[in-house]
């Protein structure tokens, strides 16, 4: 079996547009969330969401590549060019190596209603316009990637909701410990705007905690009354271990583990079974017992019954060694298909720093969470391995354990 490593990161969050900026707002538990009032006049339940502009890339990408990128796309095409930048990885090296790409995302949302209304409305599909279907395809991040960056190995989208981007990384792990890939670019990106989560808001999914948008984040939180969507991208750089000692990398960690379940159950309602078997089976992988994990990074997206299942599934296993457990769905809100990449690069960040962040507004703890050690100040800490939960729709479940080295 290979090893595989962490080689490079980059992240366009709402929290920071770049490494320097998160690792100072992860440190200051700093909240990204504001009140939109265009969902409000659309509508919305809650106008409550996660704030983030377009990136800059007129000028960077020439427009024949730009003109099929949608909104999570523009996020992941910074995000990738800030990880190669910091794995040391240029053109050349991707021209003449075999490198790959798996991201999460699980929809395209503003291109088809775009795409939509110009037919309803022009009645003549020549003008809907060349790029629209390479935007609004499910695979439109790979797509666009491979192009851009000219890559030549493994090209696949992981649509596991919100479970995709923690998926993408599991599955680069396992391509390359298996030896079928040397180096892959993994990840999660997702969109942030109205039209994609008008439909969470119908489910009643959404805080409504209007009045103090900073505080409606609140996982495990006894008065948490539901989560913000939020969205951006996070890349990493997986490669296998020999190979980036050869080309002198700089390795950010290594990952050891992986473990995935399926709830097997209601399609929008947790259970306890399915992530308390994706942590015992990550944990097997890495060959670890629960004392050896440092820090929690939670998936606890701040709904009443999905923290409290992850509360309970925790419980069973770290409740007697009080492992420290955080959120960063509390300063983030919920980055749903990107998630789960990100939550792995704000802990590689922890980490590195000696520091876990806060889970900001955690105030009062619920039946399940009081026998949880959850962080709501920063605390200093040296974190050597750290687990990374993420849990979607459909009762998929992904877990993740990284080492440094």
């Amino acid at each position: 079996m290979k090893r595989v490593v962490i080689t490079g990161i980059g992240i366009y969050s709402v929290i920071g547009k770049n490494i320097i900026e998160v690792t100072q707002s992860l440190k200051e538990g700093k909240s990204g969330i504001v009140l939109d009032p265009r969902r409000k006049e659309m509508g919305f339940r809650s106008g409550l969401t996660g704030i983030l502009a377009r990136p800059k890339i007129k000028g960077i990408l020439p427009r024949r590549l730009r003109v099929s990128l949608p909104e999570q796309g523009e996020y992941a095409y910074v995000a990738t060019l800030d990880a190669l930048r910091d794995a040391n990885i240029n053109d050349a090296f991707l021209e003449n190596n075999e490198v790959g790409v798996l991201y999460g995302n699980d929809s395209s949302a503003v291109p088809v209603i775009e795409a939509m209304d110009c037919m309803r409305e022009k009645k003549d599909t020549m003008l809907i316009g060349s790029g629209s279907i390479f935007q609004s395809m499910n695979s439109t991040v790979t797509m666009n990637l491979a192009v851009i960056f000219k890559l030549k190995g493994i090209n696949l989208t992981v649509s596991a909701a919100c479970a995709s981007g923690s998926h993408a990384v599991g599955l680069g792990y396992h391509f390359i410990k298996y030896g079928l890939q040397k180096m892959i670019i993994c990840g999660g990106a997702q969109e942030v705007n109205p039209e994609s989560t008008g439909s969470f808001d119908g489910l009643n999914a959404f805080s409504v905690r209007e009045d103090e948008p900073e505080k409606a984040s609140r996982p495990f939180d006894l008065n948490r009354d539901g989560l913000v969507p939020s969205g951006g991208a996070a890349t990493l750089i997986l490669e296998e271990y020999q190979h980036a000692k050869a080309r002198g990398a700089n390795i950010l960690g290594e990952v050891i583990g992986y473990g995935f379940s399926s709830n097997g159950d209601h399609i929008s309602v947790p259970n306890i079974d399915g992530p308390y078997k994706s942590v015992e089976m990550c944990l097997k992988d890495a060959n670890l017992s629960p004392n050896d994990i440092d820090y929690i990074n939670a998936h606890a997206t701040s709904t009443p019954v999905g923290d409290s299942a992850e509360a309970q599934a925790l419980a069973k296993l770290f409740s007697d060694i009080k492992t420290p457990v955080s959120s960063t769905k509390s300063m983030t809100g919920h980055e749903m298909w990107m998630g789960g990449a990100s939550e792995i690069i704000y802990s590689l960040l922890m980490m590195h720093n000696d520091f876990i962040a806060p889970n900001i507004n955690f105030e009062t703890p619920d039946e399940h969470s009081k026998y949880l050690n959850i962080v709501n100040k920063t605390i200093p800490a040296k974190i050597s391995t750290f687990l990374s939960n993420s849990f979607g729709f459909g009762g998929t479940n992904s877990t993740i354990i990284v080492k440094k080295l």
